[in-house]
Formats: C-alpha cells, structure tokens, sequence
C-alpha cells in the first residue's frame, strides 16, 4: 500500500525523531512534495556565479598544484572481514566506502566509474576492485549528485539489492529496474537483519545536511540529500555525512544520535569558498563539525579523485590534519586513509 502522508520542513510527521524512531517499513512506494526546495540552508549559486569563477579560473586546480605519480597515497589491502559484533570501514575513494557491521556489507556512496559526468577522470583509481567486494547487503545513497549517485555502478548491482536512499528518489531508482527501494525523509530509520539474524538489527537512520539535489536541468531539489547514522547490534555507530556545507544541523545529529564513534565527513571541493562555502565544508569544518555532533574519530572524504573545484588536490589533507592538531584532538583518532585503505573500530 502507498503511503499517502506528505512530509513538510519539519521532517517527519510520525515516527519520532533519532534512535528509538519507530522503523520505516522496507520497500513501500510513498507520495513526496514535488519539491524540496524549502530545506535549502543557502540559496543556491547560479549562472552569474559559475561565470564568475570560469573568469577566475577557480573551477578546477591549476595545473601545477597537481600531483605527481605516488603523490596521492593508494594502498591494495584485503577487506577486514564482517562478524556480527565488528564494525569496519574501507575508503574506496572520493565519498565511496564499504561499511561492514553486523555481519552486513553496505556501499555507501558507491562510485566505481572512472569518470562521470562533466568531470575530468578520477585521478586515483578506486580503492577496492569490484571484483573483491563481497555479497553486499544494502546501499546508503546520500543525494543524486553524479559523484555520489552512479548508475553504472549501481548496475552492477543485482536488482534486489536494498537501496536506501532520500526521500523523492525512490521512484528514479525503481523506473532503472530496481526492487527492494525504501526512500526516507530526515530523521526516520530503516531496520536490516544482522548476520547471524539472531544477532539483532543494523539501523540506518537518515540525517540532514546543508546541501541540494540535482541531475538533469529540470529536477532541482526534486529530492531531498542527506547523511546516514548506522548502528550496529554491537552498538557501533557510524556517520556518514555524504556532502553538506557547516551548519547548525551537526549539532542536532549529535543530539539526537549520541555516542557516535566515527564520523565519515567531506574535506574536499571547498574552493572558491564564496560559492562553495554552503554546500561543501573545508578541512577546518570538518573537524568543528566532528565535534558537533560528538564523534570520537574523523575519517576525511571527498578529496583526491575527483577534481570538482580550485583547491590544489592535496591540500585537503594538509589542512585536515593541521586543524586536528589544533582542535587539540588525539592523532590517533584522525582516520586519514590513503585510498583502498580500511580500519576496525575497538
């Protein structure tokens, strides 16, 4: 049956916000606003703005900031592998990640295509080769962006793969042939069986962020954009941010999801900061935004694939890395992977 219940700015309206929300059936096709426009932090940059920076020459890195071969570290490391009371996260590249909890295996983000659209080829290869990934067992889909939204990769995907994914963009899922699509508003939860099934659930619980949606020139903010909480039945918990700018919505994430173990935040794509700065954090950001919604580890994303903005490719873990320190946080918190590269939360 369809739900008939239309959501408003407010999020939800019923289920409860955070952790002890009332799960969302999986898979129930429902009727979204036509648009999501009133979530906007920020206007939106326009075509006077894109102009301007092509002018400055700010869209994309100069060529000398580029690096060389070896500059960007990528690392070919097995998987670690997937219990029932473990928590891992592997870096595939750019906002990509394997997220392994509860015996479950979940793509977050994937991207496994070398290029996309309007981009120049990703400048480091991804992480994890397809062909070493195992069974997943669902994907998180922050927003419709190309670099987050990648339908090549999600057709290598069997068409009953869970799809968890924003409010508004279950139809667009489905009309490509998938079956099993639940689409959320902000603050309400999805439940998974672990494996083992006796082992409890995973919850996936959809977030706010300080972004925008759109993939073709007629559906701006047609669905909504996001992050993701995950908890394991171990009690893990993992933030995925997907992309946002800084704002007030980290605290409320904090709040309402607390105890977060790791945050997964975007530390790239920031320059020019007159246009960017509303939708995308920087390195220093990043860490405040960290602190925000209470999380013990940082793991920098959205840098070192795609060349999206003006800032110099490697930049982005320089600053990360200096802002850390300087926030006065442990460095064995800071989780800066090279590409391909994994860790196991304790």
């Amino acid at each position: 049956m369809t739900d008939q219940r239309r959501y408003t700015t407010g999020g939800p309206a019923a289920g409860g916000p955070g952790p002890r929300a009332v799960p969302r059936p999986l898979g129930v096709p429902r009727v979204w606003p036509r648009s999501f426009a009133d979530r906007l932090t920020a206007p939106l940059p326009g075509l006077a703005a894109m102009v301007r920076a092509a002018r400055q020459g700010t869209l994309r890195p100069a060529p000398e900031t580029l690096p060389g071969p070896g500059e960007l570290p990528v690392v070919t490391e097995p998987l670690p592998p997937a219990d029932a009371a473990g928590t891992s996260v592997t870096w595939a590249g750019h906002a990509s990640w394997v997220i392994r909890t509860g015996g479950l295996t979940v793509l977050a983000d994937p991207v496994w295509s070398r290029k996309i659209l309007a981009t120049p080829p990703r400048i480091t290869p991804v992480g994890v080769a397809w062909e070493r990934l195992p069974e997943i067992d669902a994907v998180v889909i922050s927003h419709n962006h190309y670099d987050h939204l990648d339908l090549p990769t999600l057709r290598r995907l069997p068409p009953d793969t869970p799809l968890l994914v924003p409010a508004g963009l279950g139809p667009w899922c489905r009309r490509r042939g998938f079956t099993r699509v639940t689409d959320l508003d902000w603050w309400e939860t999805a439940e998974l069986p672990a494996r083992p099934e006796s082992a409890g659930t995973v919850r996936f619980g959809f977030v706010p962020a300080h972004h925008w949606s759109r993939r073709t020139l007629t559906d701006t903010c047609r669905s909504l954009w996001g992050g993701w909480v995950l908890t394991g039945p171990a009690g893990h918990r993992v933030y995925f941010a997907g992309d946002t700018g800084y704002g007030h919505w980290f605290s409320q994430i904090g709040s309402r999801w607390p105890g977060i173990d790791l945050a997964l935040l975007p530390v790239g794509a920031y320059a020019p900061r007159w246009m960017q700065g509303s939708v995308h954090t920087d390195p220093e950001e990043a860490v405040r935004a960290c602190a925000d919604v209470g999380a013990r580890r940082l793991a920098p994303m959205h840098w070192g694939a795609f060349l999206l903005s003006g800032e110099p490719p490697l930049e982005p873990l320089h600053r990360v890395r200096a802002a850390w320190a300087a926030a006065g946080r442990a460095r064995e918190d800071l989780w800066d992977l090279p590409v391909g590269g994994s860790r196991v939360l304790p």
